[in-house]
């Protein structure tokens, strides 16, 4: 992940490989209760710090607040996909292959809720400050709280929608792929399958979802405070939501 700066003091996005590797790692078939730590932690752990780069920096962020949204997504990923491996493992109706087809998917809600807890920790800062809004000639019209609220939700939906298909494409592929006879004849081809599948939904899957929500947010003036309205006499305001 390479970091530079932009208008408002957001850096772009860019995704590396340790991404692609943690996904394939949790999904990885039949997982134990410690790689499901393992994956997990390392998964939010990359989440935080990308939280961290792509945040509102035209105002500063404590480091604080970088470790309560660390530890909190940490621990809920973990929570959860552990929580649900447990329940599977003791729910007695299912049979052995119903258990490993479910268990599959325990990394999607794992990593949902993670994902929105970690970035709603780490920027909820930005509700109290606000965040900074401009007209269309990119001319600053101060800090809104109704645009960092804006920006917070949309930015959340967004982290709640992105791991949706790459977690859950996947599993279903492979559990069909693994029934065929060369996967049977030769189960070690089972890692480069699913690292392929899984790069293929990912190259699909990540763009979708980051343009779920235009980086830029454009906002109706009649839904600003009274001093952003004052300054502008434009239907909308602008603001960068971040990633």
């Amino acid at each position: 992940m390479s970091v530079g700066d932009t208008h408002d003091g957001y850096p772009p996005f860019q995704l590396d490989s340790s991404r692609f590797n943690q996904v394939i790692g949790m999904l990885l078939p039949n997982p134990t209760i410690g790689k499901t730590i393992l994956w997990q932690w390392m998964n939010q752990s990359h989440n935080a710090c990308v939280n961290y780069a792509n945040r509102n920096a035209t105002k500063p962020t404590p480091m604080k607040r970088f470790i309560v949204g660390y530890v909190g997504a940490v621990s809920t990923a973990v929570s959860i996909a552990v929580g649900i491996s447990v329940l599977i493992e003791k729910a007695e109706r299912f049979s052995p292959a119903t258990k490993i087809f479910i268990k599959r998917f325990v990394p999607f809600p794992a990593v949902a809720t993670a994902s929105t807890c970690n970035v709603v920790l780490m920027r909820n800062s930005e509700i109290p400050q606000g965040i900074e809004v401009f007209d269309s000639n990119n001319k600053p019209l101060g800090s809104s709280v109704v645009a960092a609220k804006v920006a917070l939700f949309q930015t959340a939906l967004t982290r709640m929608f992105l791991p949706a298909p790459i977690l859950i494409i996947p599993p279903l592929i492979m559990s069909l792929l693994e029934k065929t006879k060369l996967l049977r004849t030769y189960p070690k081809l089972h890692l480069p399958f699913n690292a392929t599948v899984c790069t293929l939904t990912f190259g699909c899957a990540l763009p979708v979802a980051i343009a779920l929500f235009p980086q830029t947010c454009k906002i109706r003036v009649e839904k600003m405070e009274a001093e952003i309205r004052g300054l502008t006499t434009e239907e909308y305001v602008y603001c960068n939501k971040g990633l």
